[in-house]
């Protein structure tokens, strides 16, 4: 991220109205591989192969601003390896990890892992420090520390159907698995904050988030994301692109202050849920237009979206989630097009 597209998120929290909207995309590995013409498994593999693709994207859209940018991930096993999660990674699909909590003694015996020398954080870590000099040098500056969230972790160690399930039948357990996830996510974004001293935005990923109810929103999600949530940043930014009408509330109490959710709930309604107080990046459908629309479909859709909003301050244009698979850089164009347009 450059100084300028920095600046003006700043300003875009701060309740300051751009024309045209600023844009903005979550990116990483399961938009950018493909798009830079490797596999996704020489996108995690080579360090080289990674940061081209990234330095590419950036000069490609100089009017998006990619979060957290540069991000230096393995998908979705980063935290789960660290804990012990046996990681596998196909040539050319996404990788995942493979569940270790099969009973409540496990969890009772879960190692406290380290995020400087355990799993693959380090390896993350490390590629980030090796691309440093040539991301400064294309003027960009690692500006967040990221980690998936704790019901997102623990649903990966667990199993989704199983650690949901656990959450009514064995919730002490379930419990203290959140608060020993939660210490090494802090202990993880601290050691990124280190590392890189021009971080002052926090980045945590947890879709759980949208598949409960809020009693355990309040017993289980609330005090975990406060301590994450605590730590010192200026962008405090949450994906879930889940269900979020349970959540957005907590949001501003939380010290969320940037927000990108998925596509089912209008802006609008998510501005009155978060009291106006959290900047909203959305929210046009990802799969359905982004990727898989003509670039008319995405002008359409961008014109219904920005045409809906009744209020522009603290609105980022972007899609409901992250950057999915298959977005074409035709229809990108149509996208920054179409918001320059309104």
């Amino acid at each position: 991220m450059t100084d300028r597209q920095w600046e003006m998120l700043l300003a875009v929290l701060d309740g300051e109205v751009f024309s045209p909207l600023p844009m903005g995309f979550i990116i990483d590995s399961p938009w950018l591989p493909h798009w830079a013409g490797t596999t996704i498994l020489d996108y995690y593999a080579s360090d080289e192969i990674w940061l081209e693709a990234n330095l590419r994207a950036a000069a490609a859209f100089p009017d998006l601003i990619f979060l957290p940018g540069f991000w230096a991930e393995f998908g979705m096993c980063t935290e789960p390896s660290a804990f012990g999660a046996r990681c596998s990674f196909p040539a050319d699909e996404f990788p995942f990890a493979h569940r270790i909590i099969k009973t409540g003694e496990d969890i009772d015996g879960l190692a406290e892992p380290d995020p400087a020398a355990d799993g693959l954080a380090p390896f993350a870590l490390g590629r980030a420090r090796r691309a440093l000099p040539r991301i400064e040098a294309a003027g960009h500056k690692i500006r967040f520390s990221v980690s998936r969230g704790p019901l997102n972790v623990a649903s990966f160690l667990m199993g989704v159907d199983e650690f949901l399930t656990a959450l009514v039948t064995d919730p002490a357990r379930i419990d203290r698995l959140l608060g020993r996830i939660t210490d090494y996510l802090v202990r993880w974004h601290r050691l990124q904050r280190e590392a890189f001293p021009t971080i002052d935005g926090l980045l945590v990923l947890d879709d759980i988030l949208g598949f409960i109810g809020r009693a355990h929103f309040e017993a289980f999600a609330r005090p975990h994301l406060e301590r994450l949530f605590a730590l010192p940043a200026r962008v405090k930014f949450l994906h879930n692109d889940a269900d979020a009408k349970i959540s957005a509330p907590y949001l501003p109490g939380l010290g969320v202050n940037l927000f990108n959710m998925g596509y089912g709930l209008p802006l609008d309604e998510l501005k009155s849920l978060t009291g106006g107080k959290v900047a909203l990046l959305g929210n046009i459908p990802p799969r359905d237009v982004l990727a898989g629309g003509s670039p008319d479909d995405v002008r359409t859709a961008v014109r219904d979206l920005v045409g809906s909003l009744a209020d522009k301050r603290r609105i980022i244009v972007s899609c409901g989630g992250g950057m999915p698979p298959g977005v074409s850089a035709e229809n990108l164009t149509a996208f920054i097009d179409a918001v320059k347009e309104t």
